[in-house]
């Protein structure tokens, strides 16, 4: 999965992006709560692990400026705060789960499984055939059709195409859709995804008329959504 981390103890830091590695999952780290609504605006994550008592805003106000913005991604909350009253202002606040310091490694990797799998992330095995409006997705022959038709996809277009529809509504930043479908977690030259984007655009012919778009989100990334939820604009 991918995770954002906030975290002022660079110690603790340090040690919990080396469980979360050897786990196989990816973890972008912040030391302050300013930094990290900035990352959050910028990348998409399948999970938020968040501290309590960090600069520039609580683990709690970041918690509650995002909620109220609609982000839905689960948080987990690891903070040395055990009084019932915190524990329950978190929870009622729309945290997911909560950890008390000091973390130990296996409880972290359990808890983060479990909220992933509750989720719907993580461990999830794509449909082999999906069908979406006019498109039949095949993944066992790697094969998209449109009206029944063949289209003709390069590899890296059709995983990115497969992993746009197995995601249909969810927002995915540019590095996210790197990371998945290239496998690379370093910040590399964005038009990659763009050019690709722009040509399964085309191959596919994802426009409203049928039914589905890929909607481009200013300096964040792309969202495969259904026209008729969101209006033909």
């Amino acid at each position: 999965m991918r995770i954002a981390y906030l975290e002022d103890d660079t110690a603790q830091a340090d040690l919990v992006q080396h469980w979360l590695a050897e786990a196989g999952h990816t973890c972008m780290h912040c030391t302050n709560g300013r930094e990290f609504m900035v990352l959050m605006r910028r990348e998409t994550f399948d999970l938020l692990l968040l501290d309590w008592e960090v600069p520039d805003m609580s683990g709690r106000q970041v918690l509650d400026e995002l909620r109220a913005a609609g982000n839905a991604v689960p948080v987990l909350f690891a903070t040395q705060r055990d009084d019932e009253s915190s524990i329950v202002g978190a929870l009622s606040s729309g945290a997911d789960d909560y950890m008390v310091k000091p973390v130990r490694q296996a409880e972290l990797l359990a808890r983060i499984t479990a909220l992933g799998r509750r989720a719907g992330v993580g461990e999830v095995v794509p449909q082999t055939v999906q069908e979406l409006g006019p498109w039949t997705i095949d993944r066992a022959r790697r094969t998209i059709t449109l009206d029944g038709a063949p289209v003709k996809l390069t590899d890296k277009d059709f995983e990115l195409a497969s992993y746009l529809f197995q995601n249909v509504g969810k927002l995915m930043s540019r590095s996210h859709l790197l990371e998945k479908v290239w496998g690379i977690m370093s910040a590399i030259e964005s038009r990659t995804v763009d050019v690709h984007i722009s040509r399964i655009r085309r191959s596919l012919e994802i426009r409203p008329e049928r039914g589905y778009r890929i909607k481009t989100i200013y300096q964040h990334g792309y969202r495969l959504e259904p026209v008729e939820e969101q209006g033909a604009a």
